[in-house]
């Protein structure tokens, strides 16, 4: 039930175009229950011997109170009695099947109208949620994104949110179209038989039985293919952007067999929820026929009484017949949409997890507004823990305004996280860092991070033009702009270089550049963005010397008066900054200027001696 009720408020989101569905599959209920009645008098046409002698008695509608269908019955007995009695069985004959043929016509046209509402409603549900969760997914903290596999993600957006489409007709169906069709195709059979009816609901429990079961199974079923279509989805991620290291290694053969053997289990995962998706409608097929048959007997029987002058005429029930047996069309439409129900039910838990995942990082309710850096900024008793695993440990410093900072030590020993903290990638898990003495906390997220440029060791460019990677920070900057950014980051004479100068696309994540090329756009991205706040995360560490000048050259420009934090493996590289912050398991364990360091001979004397650089 939360099911229905969750797809039904994404649904009504489009009130118009829901309930024109709504409307529509009313009337197609409605001419599909008369297409089908109307063959009752034309059965009694054909098996007329005489015409009427008499001009037949209008019936009355006080007389009829208690019966619609007695009333319509006889009102429509009353107009075949006068046609038949003023024009003949022929002419009779022609009206009667023209009168099923515009029914048959209107019963198509608003079927067609209502699959074409329907068709706006369920793709802009699927866009809607789709939009939600991607949405979603850029305001989750980085925290989630080193928990979470990629291509599972990605299997949430696409195979669980289209499955979300045909929860929505499901939904539509089940509540509005089906159990209305039910309704009256079974009060029509009670206004013909009512003994018959009864029969038929005694024996037809069978199938709502058998279903039930098969549907508690499927969603079990349906779960596990949906987790493993995310392992896959991981698989081809992760194959795809490891390409270079596979071939390099030979491991081709190796991640074939991996992929292969998840792709089986999804493949017998998902073999098995078809098969019992797809046994409700062979086994429902089975089980009205068996109902059928009972009614055949039992109505025969009706029948050959009332040849003795009881019972129902041949007639009534065909008519009877006829429309039992469109009364199993709906109750296998809501046996299916119940199906379809328990398996969107897991793709809605799946995307559920998503959009309720706790977002962390949040904008205060009485923010403070952000101008950027007047002063200085203080890290002050900060200590960070990946969930039970500290990795920051009270760290106290302070960055004056214009100056730069460097973090320096081996790999793990918090450098990166440092950095993270300031833009708010996470929140600090005791202390606090401050910008002319106001928590970061107070600011608006993407005030503070407006005010930040990030340069890291792996260049993130996207799929598109030159001119727009460097433009992706300050969108609607001109021309002229984007030229003076590339001027100062060394990358003008290159650019001019490609084969479509600005316009040039580079491909995915850049690829069609080399790393000192690509590094080279991310400074002129940040230098465009003019930001207060500069992080150079290990931007240099993977070029070569020829490279690496121009790419220095470039950072020196983009440092000059702003404060900037420099993270380095490369010493040389840090050598001249204001003060150097050297940690170890999360620990400052000395800070001073390059040449003091040096001279205390201690974990920094160390690391230099390590990479050549002892030289004062």
């Amino acid at each position: 039930m939360s099911t229905i009720k969750e797809i039904y408020r994404y649904t009504f989101v489009y009130k118009t175009q829901t309930l024109l569905t709504i409307f529509f599959n009313f009337l197609f209920v409605i001419f599909n229950l008369i297409s089908l009645a109307l063959f009752v008098p034309f059965m009694e046409l054909i098996f007329k011997k005489d015409l009427p002698n008499v001009a037949p008695i209008e019936p009355i509608w006080k007389e009829h109170t208690f019966s619609v269908f007695e009333y319509i019955s006889d009102y429509y007995n009353f107009f075949m009695e006068s046609y038949l009695y003023n024009h003949g069985k022929e002419q009779a004959l022609i009206f009667i099947c023209g009168s099923v043929l515009a029914a048959f016509f209107l019963k198509n046209l608003f079927r067609y109208l209502a699959i074409y509402y329907q068709a706006i409603v369920r793709m802009s549900v699927v866009r809607d949620i789709r939009n939600k969760v991607f949405a979603k997914t850029l305001r989750l903290p980085m925290a989630f994104y080193s928990e979470e596999q990629k291509g599972d993600l990605m299997s949430r957006m696409s195979t669980d949110v289209n499955e979300m489409e045909f929860s929505v007709v499901s939904v539509l169906q089940l509540i509005f179209r089906d159990p209305i069709d039910v309704l009256l195709t079974v009060s029509l059979l009670f206004y013909w038989s009512p003994s018959l009816t009864l029969i038929s609901f005694i024996v037809m429990p069978l199938s709502a039985l058998v279903i039930s079961r098969i549907g508690k199974s499927l969603k079990k079923t349906a779960r596990a293919g949906q987790d493993q279509m995310g392992k896959v989805f991981s698989i081809i991620e992760e194959t795809l952007g490891g390409i270079r290291i596979i071939k390099a290694f030979n491991a081709s053969e190796v991640i074939q067999k991996k992929f292969a053997r998840s792709n089986q289990r999804h493949q017998q995962l998902l073999t098995s929820t078809y098969r019992k998706k797809d046994l409700s409608s062979p086994l429902n097929e089975f089980l009205g026929a068996f109902v059928m048959l009972v009614i055949v007997y039992f109505g025969g029987k009706l029948v050959l009484e009332n040849e003795a002058g009881s019972g129902m005429n041949g007639a009534q029930f065909m008519g009877f017949i006829i429309v039992f047996s469109q009364l199993l069309r709906p109750i296998q439409s809501i046996a299916t949409n119940i199906g379809s129900l328990h398996k969107a039910k897991v793709s809605l838990d799946r995307i559920n997890e998503i959009l309720q995942t706790d977002e962390v990082i949040l904008d205060p309710e009485n923010p403070v507004e952000f101008n950027g850096v007047n002063e200085h900024i203080k890290y002050e008793n900060v200590s960070f823990a990946y969930g039970e695993k500290s990795v920051i440990n009270n760290v106290n410093f302070t960055i004056n305004k214009g100056q730069t900072i460097a973090l320096v030590g081996e790999s793990g020993s918090g450098k990166s996280t440092l950095s993270d903290l300031l833009p708010r990638f996470y929140d600090v898990s005791s202390g606090k860092i401050s910008i002319d003495g106001v928590d970061i906390r107070n600011f608006m997220v993407e005030e503070l991070r407006g005010e930040i440029g990030i340069v890291s060791q792996e260049s993130i460019l996207f799929n598109d033009t030159i001119r727009n990677n460097i433009a992706f920070g300050k969108q609607g900057a001109t021309e002229e702009e984007i030229i003076a950014a590339a001027k100062i980051a060394n990358a003008h004479e290159f650019i001019l270089e490609q084969e479509n100068g600005y316009s040039t696309n580079i491909g995915e994540r850049g690829n069609k550049l080399s790393g000192g090329q690509k590094q080279r756009l991310s400074i002129a991205r940040a230098i465009l963005k003019d930001p207060a706040i500069l992080i150079l995360d290990e931007a240099t560490s993977a070029l070569d010397t020829e490279s690496e000048k121009l790419v220095q050259d470039a950072l020196e420009k983009l440092m000059k008066n702003r404060t900037s934090i420099v993270i380095a493996h490369r010493l040389s590289t840090v050598r001249y900054a204001d003060e150097i912050i050297v940690l170890q398991h999360g620990e400052i364990v000395e800070r001073g200027k390059h040449e003091a360091l040096i001279n205390q001979q201690g974990h920094y004397f160390k690391l230099c001696n390590l990479q050549g650089i002892i030289t004062v």
